[in-house]
């Protein structure tokens, strides 16, 4: 039983973090905006994800809660590795489900190194996906320090991609 569950989670998994608009990311690179102190710019690549079940509670009322652990590489303007933790509840209802997760990244972001948080809330309704990946506020460390910012997600051809809009204090150099 549980494993159709964690199916089902990385099924949502995939499905929320799939955005229709377009075929994975542009090659665009937009120029950093500076207002203040504070650059606006936007980082682009590729990851992969290791999604491994971890002990889950049982269903009940129709619905199922799995946890599953998260181990990414990311490649492109953010070369990173991160880990984190994600929960995931999926219905008697076929394509409606949720997740929440949060994961510690560390690398370096154009260049600049540090760790910073991102936290995932994505819901699915009736096959209609949502999601919002946001940085934590505050989480940044080193050089990244300040960091804030918005990531999306999309899956082309099985391959995951990422878009990154951000600001970043300008470094001090």
């Amino acid at each position: 039983m549980m494993n159709g569950m964690f199916r089902r989670a990385g099924c949502l998994l995939a499905a929320l973090c799939f955005l229709p608009a377009g075929h994975g990311v542009a090659a665009e690179q937009r120029s950093p905006v500076r207002k203040g102190g504070v650059v606006t710019t936007r980082a682009t690549g590729a990851f992969e994800v290791k999604v491994e079940p971890q002990p889950a509670e049982e269903k009940s009322g129709g619905a199922a809660i799995g946890r599953l652990s998260l181990d990414k590489q990311f490649h492109g303007d953010l070369e990173a590795g991160s880990r984190g933790q994600m929960l995931a509840a999926s219905t008697a209802t076929p394509g409606s489900a949720g997740y929440v997760a949060i994961e510690l990244v560390t690398g370096t972001l154009r260049g600049r190194s540090g760790t910073f948080v991102l936290q995932h809330s994505g819901t699915m309704t009736r096959g209609a996906p949502q999601l919002s990946v946001t940085v934590v506020p505050d989480s940044g460390t080193g050089e990244l320090t300040g960091l804030a910012g918005k990531m999306t997600i999309r899956i082309t051809e099985g391959k995951h991609f990422y878009e990154f809009e951000y600001t970043l204090p300008e470094s001090g150099g």
